[in-house]
């Protein structure tokens, strides 16, 4: 009976509270004001004078009581004391509290001075002030409570907060305990820290613990969160503390990296959820500015495949190095589209042009670089996807190998500075077609290279997976975890490189402005992941427990997929550049002269779309490649046109002699 009382009263406080607009509020609170300075009057009277001689002695001094009120109010109001909503505001007010009050006792003593008369005898001013200043902070406090009590236990809508530990209990995590402490939807167990002068310590009214308490501390007060409130440390250091929190059943949390903020993309006070990113352990380097610049500032810069995971990126980082003309080429009309808005967005002034077509198409794409005069071309137009590759070989030749072909013949015949490919470690003894034809395309750029009259300065860029590209293991797992499906891992020993898309891009400028010609880079990519570890690391992340909330299916290996990647054929022939994560490496080439008769026998049985003389080309041009078992029928395929509009390119590359 007394729950249901205590509900309907709580229930009813809380509309009223709710009804009441800003301006009532404040009218209220002056109200309260009024009162409470007629309190500390009252007070400071029966304190001086017996309880029979106080109420004659306000009489005599009533004028200047009125006149201390009204001083009161107008220095409260006009330090802002009833401008910030109580319910938000830190203990930041009770410094301008004591400065009203100080401020309004000695205007009344000014004014007492110039008129000739002394004032309420000194004691009962300091007594006043002080009551004044006690109660006025208290009644906030009380009031800023009981507001908080009464949004946290109305029956309306009522959500259990976040219980929440924050893990680091410096200057960033007492910020953040404070920016916390007045938000309903979070409650703060404690604090943690490493460091040992801080623990057993109060802050912020928590206690900070050691790290090896949290198993305790969860039995005896579980939390559903940890927060890493640490943006300055290395990702190492992170990585440790992230590997050691996964043996709770906890969500992982953390706020920006330092450069983040200081860049003013992010507000410390911005949790976000702890991303496969900072398991990789990798520090990003600060980037060679001269690098980046030296072939897009002030430069006509175009990018085919635009719309993809790397073009996009490419298209963002080159948007900010301030290029005479950014030039977007895409085949995929919705693709295109999304960059070219956010471009539109993000970089109003960028002069900027986004073309739909493919880099097969000759005339079309020389066309483009001639109107522009194009000194920079980053070729990541490519078909990447290994399974759709292997059921589609033709187009997968088409795509990645005619139109390298294309793409590079026009630079060379529109006197483009420099060509980089966007290349992959499936390249390196390939086991599938899309490895194969992007290693025949490398061959192609490296033998064009090599051609004394050819004035381009080719490149090649090589890098393995990147994290949150499209179709992609880490969105696959992140939404199989979202739909509580079970997580699918090919091979329980399968191994990728990884890196993050925006650091991949940077390298990416980088190497291609060191390129002399023919080269091929290859980026620090750190140490091999293991995809079933990483999918472990996925779902303790989301504070869910592997096999238990989330099974993980092992389902067998893809049609020409590899256990682990490489990025080289013989380790012995790499050697560093002036980037301490680009290297430069010597591979087997081609004469120009053997490689392009076999690449147009290879164009020419991709027009008659027979796999298995595909893979026999292939298997002559790229000595290296040892295909897998033939894929089973899909019915997800890339269907071949066979216009003359789309079968002319082709024709074309055929006849093609730089």
């Amino acid at each position: 009976m007394l729950d249901i009382l205590g509900n309907n009263l709580t229930a009813s406080l809380h509309k009223y509270y709710l009804v009441l607009s800003r301006r009532d509020k404040r009218l209220l609170l002056i109200i309260i004001d009024i009162f409470l300075f007629s309190v500390a009057l009252y007070s400071a009277f029966w304190l001086k004078f017996s309880s029979e001689d106080s109420i004659p002695e306000i009489w005599k001094y009533s004028g200047q009581i009125f006149l201390l009120i009204s001083i009161k109010l107008l220095i409260f109001n006009l330090r802002g004391i009833y401008t910030p909503v109580l319910r938000y505001t830190g203990l930041e007010f009770v410094s301008t509290a004591a400065q009203a009050v100080l401020y309004s006792s000695g205007i009344l003593v000014v004014l007492a001075y110039l008129q000739g008369f002394w004032p309420l005898p000194r004691s009962i001013l300091i007594t006043d002030a002080l009551l004044t200043l006690m109660l006025a902070i208290g009644a906030r406090l009380l009031i800023r409570y009981v507001g908080q009590r009464l949004s946290d236990n109305s029956p309306l809508g009522k959500k259990s907060p976040e219980r929440l530990i924050i893990y680091g209990a410096g200057i960033t995590g007492t910020q953040i305990a404070r920016a916390l402490s007045g938000d309903r939807s979070y409650r703060l167990i404690a604090f943690v820290d490493d460091e040992r002068d801080l623990q057993r310590q109060i802050i912020q009214g928590l206690r900070v613990y050691s790290s090896k308490d949290l198993p305790r501390l969860f039995q005896h007060n579980p939390f559903d969160t940890v927060l890493l409130a640490m943006p300055s440390i290395e990702r190492v250091r992170k990585r440790q503390i992230i590997e050691k929190l996964q043996s709770l059943p906890v969500l992982v949390k953390t706020i920006p990296t330092l450069r983040e903020i200081l860049s003013g993309k992010v507000s410390i006070n911005e949790i976000r959820n702890v991303d496969v990113t900072d398991l990789l352990g990798r520090e990003e380097i600060e980037p060679d500015r001269n690098l980046l610049t030296m072939n897009v500032t002030g430069k006509s810069v175009l990018v085919t495949g635009a719309g993809g995971s790397i073009g996009s990126e490419l298209c963002r980082q080159i948007a900010k190095l301030d290029p005479r003309c950014l030039i977007l080429y895409e085949i995929g009309e919705y693709a295109l589209y999304s960059i070219d808005t956010e471009l539109a967005e993000t970089y109003p002034y960028l002069t900027r042009i986004a073309y739909l077509g493919s880099v097969t198409d000759r005339e079309y794409f020389e066309s483009i670089l001639k109107k522009h005069r194009v000194d920079t071309i980053y070729h990541a137009a490519a078909y990447k996807h290994v399974p759709l590759v292997e059921i589609n070989p033709a187009q997968g030749v088409f795509n990645n190998v005619a139109g390298t072909l294309t793409a590079a013949r026009c630079a060379i015949a529109t006197n483009v500075s420099h060509f980089v490919l966007i290349s992959t470690d499936k390249a390196v003894r390939p086991t599938n077609v899309m490895g194969a034809t992007k290693r025949v395309a490398e061959l192609l750029v490296q033998g064009l290279a090599d051609r004394p009259e050819i004035l381009t300065r080719f490149a090649i860029v090589r890098f393995g997976n990147v994290l949150d590209s499209s179709g992609s293991v880490v969105p696959r797992f992140r939404k199989q975890i979202a739909q509580g499906k079970p997580l699918t891992v090919t091979h329980r020993e399968i191994t990728r490189y990884f890196m993050s898309i925006p650091e991949a891009v940077r390298l990416v400028i980088q190497a291609g402005a060191m390129a002399e010609g023919g080269e091929v880079f290859l980026l620090d990519m750190g140490d091999p992941i293991r995809i079933y570890d990483l999918a472990v690391q996925m779902i303790r992340l989301s504070g869910l427990v592997p096999e238990k909330d989330i099974p993980i299916q092992i389902t067998g290996l893809r049609p020409g997929e590899k256990l682990y990647e490489e990025l080289l054929l013989n380790a012995t022939n790499i050697k560093s550049t002036r980037h301490r994560k680009i290297f430069s490496a010597y591979e087997k080439k081609i004469s120009w002269d053997i490689l392009y008769p076999n690449v147009q026998s290879l164009l020419a049985t991709a027009r008659l779309n027979d796999r298995d003389a595909i893979v026999e080309q292939l298997k002559t041009i790229v000595t290296e490649y040892t295909p897998q078992r033939q894929p089973q029928r899909s019915t997800l395929r890339v269907v071949k046109s066979t216009s003359s509009q789309f079968r002319r390119p082709y024709e074309e590359q055929i006849h093609f002699q730089p």
